[in-house]
């Protein structure tokens, strides 16, 4: 099993996608690349590899949504970049839902998808502006109420979702917040049914779609 070597770290990545023929193709592409280290379409060998084995970053088909829970539920500190999306809104907001935070269309090349992994390796999240429209479409069909969420969140609760939105995870945030885990759970507990979201990645996708909305720069 190789590694990744983005320049600054290594980075363990994982290729989840049902098709086996279009799974192998861009493991046998991004090895070229130093960039893959696995791939599976099992849901189960999934959840293992990121519990277990300490995969950072997981490239998800067109497909495995019910996989990419699985993978959440086994690490939600893990960067989910899905490929391959046809980018209607439908589609779109499933992937928010089920944790994705890094979103690639099915007409981006393959340059796309390398700067796609380098930023999730750095806890960023990044959509093309087609997916970013979906999401605030999509939120707006919710009726999300966004500016009445954010004002019920205390000025700590904003700073965690900023951080959360950064990709840190709680002991990382703690560590920034200068607070004990324990009470980073219960921000990000509180923040998450402020915002009714179920997932981290979620809440962290919500922010992204309505960030001129939320105004949650840290100088806010």
């Amino acid at each position: 099993m190789q590694t990744v070597n983005m320049g600054e770290s290594d980075v363990r990545v994982l290729v989840i996608d049902g098709v086996r023929l279009r799974r192998d193709l861009l493991v046998t592409a991004l090895r070229r690349e130093s960039v893959v280290a696995e791939g599976t379409g099992d849901a189960e060998q999934a959840a293992r590899l990121v519990a277990e084995d300490g995969f950072e970053v997981v490239l998800l088909g067109t497909g495995s949504l019910p996989v990419c829970r699985r993978v959440v539920a086994a690490d939600d500190r893990v960067q989910v970049i899905a490929f391959g999306l046809a980018g209607n809104d439908d589609e779109v907001m499933d992937c928010a839902e089920a944790g994705v935070t890094g979103y690639l269309l099915h007409d981006q090349p393959f340059d796309a998808l390398l700067a796609t992994i380098t930023a999730a390796a750095k806890g960023e999240i990044t959509c093309p502006p087609a997916i970013a429209a979906a999401l605030l479409r999509g939120m707006g069909r919710r009726g999300a109420g966004v500016r009445e969420q954010a004002s019920r969140m205390t000025p700590r609760e904003r700073e965690v979702l900023v951080l959360l939105e950064a990709g840190l995870s709680n002991k990382e945030i703690a560590r920034r917040l200068s607070i004990e885990i324990r009470t980073v759970k219960n921000h990000v507990h509180n923040l998450m049914e402020k915002l009714n979201v179920r997932r981290r990645g979620e809440a962290a996708a919500l922010m992204l779609s309505q960030r001129f909305a939320l105004d949650l720069s840290t100088g806010a």
